[in-house]
C-alpha cells in the first residue's frame, strides 16, 4: 500500500515546482522503471505490484525503500491510465556543467513548449549518440512525467542542460545550425566541422531573434508537398540523420 505521505508527496511531483523543490521526480511502467533501476541512479522509493517484484527480485534491491501496492494505487497517484507494474521515485542527478567536444553534435532548444515533443527529441538525440541538450530556461520542464514517458528511458542517457543559450552559442567554436523553413538544403549541405550545435526553434515561432542571430547557417528541410510545416519532433530526426550521416 502506497502511505499517504508517499501518495502526497508523489502528487506533488506532478508539478515543477515540487520537483524542482524536492530535487525529486518519477517514472513509470515496468520497462523504464527497470532502466532506472540499472542505471545507477538514485531510486529512494519504488512502489510496485507483487507480480512485479516477484519477477524482478534483485533489480528492486537498487531501490533503499520498497513498497508492494496494488496496479489501482499506481494508476492513483500516476499520470498512466493503466500500470500494473511499478513507480519509482528518483533523484535528479547532478550534471557536470556542459563543455562543447571536438566533433560532437549537440543539439539546442529555443523554447520546446511541449513536454511530448520534448521527450521525443531527447531519444531521437539518444538514438544518433547525441549526449548533450542545451535548452533555454523556459523550455519544458525534462522531468515533466510526459516528457519522462516519451523519452522512453533516453533521459538517463542523454544530459539537458538549462542555459541562457546566447551566452553558449556566442563564444561557439563549433558551426551553429538553425533550422528554418529557408536555407541550405540539408540534404546537400557540405560541412565545416564534424560537429557542430543544432537549433531547433518554438513550435508556433521558431527560432528567436536573439539565437537567429547566433546560427551561422540556416538550413531547411525540403517540402515536396504542399504541408505548411514539420513538426520539430520529426525535423529533429530528419536534421540528425543528415549531419549524422555527413560527419561519419
Amino acid at each position: 500500500m502506497i502511505s499517504i505521505k508517499w501518495a502526497k508527496l508523489i502528487k506533488s511531483l506532478h508539478l515543477k515546482k515540487y520537483r524542482k523543490a524536492e530535487q525529486l521526480f518519477f517514472v513509470e511502467g515496468e520497462k523504464a522503471v527497470l532502466e532506472v533501476l540499472a542505471s545507477g541512479w538514485t531510486v529512494p522509493a519504488l512502489f510496485a505490484t507483487d507480480a512485479f517484484i516477484q519477477q524482478h527480485s534483485l533489480a528492486v534491491k537498487a531501490a533503499a525503500m520498497l513498497q508492494p501496492c496494488s496496479s489501482d494505487e499506481l494508476v492513483k497517484n500516476g499520470t498512466y491510465s493503466s500500470n500494473d507494474a511499478a513507480l519509482a521515485v528518483v533523484a535528479m542527478p547532478q550534471w557536470p556543467l556542459f563543455s562543447a567536444k571536438a566533433h560532437s553534435w549537440t543539439l539546442v532548444l529555443d523554447n520546446i513548449n511541449d513536454p511530448g515533443n520534448l521527450g521525443t527529441i531527447i531519444r531521437i538525440a539518444d538514438w544518433y549518440g547525441i549526449e548533450h541538450i542545451l535548452c533555454s530556461p523556459d523550455t519544458a520542464d525534462c522531468y515533466n512525467p510526459k516528457v519522462i514517458a516519451a523519452a522512453k528511458g533516453s533521459f538517463l542517457r542523454v544530459q539537458l542542460h538549462y542555459l541562457p543559450l546566447a551566452d553558449a552559442l556566442a563564444h561557439a567554436s563549433l558551426p551553429v545550425y538553425g533550422a528554418y523553413l529557408g536555407g541550405e538544403n540539408v540534404h546537400q549541405l557540405k560541412l565545416e566541422a564534424a560537429g557542430g550545435y543544432i537549433v531547433l526553434g518554438n513550435e508556433a515561432n521558431g527560432i528567436s531573434n536573439d539565437i537567429g542571430q547566433l546560427v551561422s547557417r540556416q538550413i531547411t528541410i525540403p517540402a515536396f508537398g504542399g504541408a505548411e510545416s514539420l513538426n520539430v519532433g520529426i525535423a529533429a530526426a530528419v536534421i540528425c540523420d543528415n549531419l549524422l550521416r555527413l560527419s561519419h
